[in-house]
């Protein structure tokens, strides 16, 4: 991710990883959103939480996708140390990019500059 995303982490003050609900968590072992965000070379800002379960996205249809992660993140008590900033979200993959723009809605009302986002992957469905 690091060679392929240096447009949208240059003059990022720090990354942050989607969370994954506790439960989802303990369930998993890993954050893998996490764990694709410490090699990138900013500091990794865990500033939001997941604080409500929601279905995994892929089980859903696109349409119920910004439905299913509405009011399912918050920012953390360290939000207030990044106001002000550009921050980058990581996750695994995106597809219709409800998670993300749920994030990213979040960061920018608790006071973040800029929020980009980069994610390893990228579904695409293709049309027949």
């Amino acid at each position: 991710m690091l060679a392929h995303a240096g447009e949208i982490l240059d003059g990022a003050d720090a990354v942050v990883p989607v969370p994954l609900h506790r439960a989802r968590q303990r369930q998993r072992g890993f954050n893998q959103a996490l764990d694709l965000a410490k090699p990138l070379g900013r500091p990794v800002a865990r500033v939001l939480k997941r604080v409500r379960a929601t279905s995994p996205q892929s089980d859903l249809p696109a349409g119920r996708r910004h439905l299913n992660v509405r009011a399912a993140f918050a920012t953390t008590l360290a939000m207030p140390r990044w106001a002000g900033a550009t921050l980058v979200l990581v996750d695994d993959v995106t597809t219709t990019g409800a998670t993300l723009e749920a994030c990213a809605g979040e960061l920018l009302d608790a006071g973040a500059r800029e929020v980009r986002a980069i994610t390893a992957a990228r579904a695409v469905q293709r049309q027949p």
